[in-house]
């Protein structure tokens, strides 16, 4: 973050880091760089003590990270990083570098890694990691997210991702059995509400009541385009289901089918060759499900 007095900026590193030749950069940077000391940061240490194993550019990763801060420091008078805890040796390493090349103060602040109960890092890396941009996750996808919490996590994430008031919160956490999942639905309405607003919270949470309550079907799940012409033509069922981001890829959406998994109008699909067509429009959509929590609809 750059201590001035005008607002935040994003940069891209690229700015300074492919104009870099290697030489120089070996010389003026990587003389400073102790191996012995990259050795054992946790993010190296740990993969060796593992025998995993590290490419060189994985190992490169944390001098480039120190350069950046000292380029940061340069360019906008960035004096504190800040991170989540599996970075405290990359930024230390940043500290230790701007105060060697450059004698600058710089400073580095992180915080512990937010988990799941089942110990899951929640962060881009992490597989079934949720974005805040509408665009990457739909608000309905967001409040899905939330709602499958697992039982241990609820009261935890409601003390960090809302702003409820603790004794209700005190009170969602002491919930049991089946009555845990109505503690989930005020979660993800409320965590919702927070980034995409309170309206797209409860069309969200009234989506996912007709949808898995009353078994109907909401015009509020997620939606894609389909043509006339592919219907005309014959869409295939994988296709689609690719296309609705409810698989990553035509073989995924096979081996679904095969194991009776994906729906069409939440009627079973049985034959992987099965193709969609006008005749499966219902009020100008096509309802797609894989298993009982992911739906979309492909829209004429």
């Amino acid at each position: 973050m750059a201590r001035a007095r005008q607002n935040a900026i994003l940069v891209d590193n690229a700015e300074w880091l492919l104009k870099l030749n290697y030489l120089d950069f070996l010389r003026t940077v990587g003389r400073h760089m102790s191996v012995n000391r990259m050795l054992t940061m946790d993010s190296v240490k740990l993969r060796l003590e593992r025998e995993q194993p590290m490419s060189f550019i994985e190992f490169n990763y944390m001098i480039l990270q120190a350069y950046d801060f000292v380029e940061l420091k340069k360019r906008y008078n960035c004096t504190l990083q800040m991170g989540g805890s599996d970075q405290w040796g990359n930024i230390i390493n940043g500290v230790e570098l701007g105060r060697r090349m450059e004698s600058f103060e710089l400073y580095g602040l992180t915080q512990p890694l937010i988990t799941t109960a089942s110990g899951a890092k929640m962060g881009k890396t992490a597989q079934g990691a949720v974005w805040l941009n509408a665009d990457m996750v739909s608000p309905y996808e967001y409040w899905q997210y939330w709602r499958n919490t697992e039982d241990a996590d609820v009261g935890r994430f409601l003390k960090i991702f809302t702003d409820l008031p603790l004794d209700e919160i005190a009170r969602l956490e002491a919930l049991q059995g089946a009555e845990i999942n109505d503690a989930k639905k005020v979660l993800a309405t409320e965590a919702t509400a927070l980034l995409h607003g309170r309206d797209e919270a409860n069309k969200a949470a009234a989506a996912a009541q007709a949808t898995f309550e009353q078994g109907a079907r909401s015009d509020d799940l997620p939606s894609f385009p389909v043509s006339a012409d592919e219907l005309a033509a014959g869409l295939r069922i994988a296709a689609a289901f690719t296309r609705a981001g409810l698989v990553a890829s035509n073989g995924e959406a096979k081996r679904h089918i095969a194991a009776g998994a994906l729906r069409v109008n939440d009627e079973p699909v049985k034959d992987e060759t099965a193709t969609l067509t006008a005749a499966n429009l219902i009020d100008g959509a096509i309802k797609l499900s894989l298993g009982k929590k992911k739906h979309a609809l492909l829209k004429l």
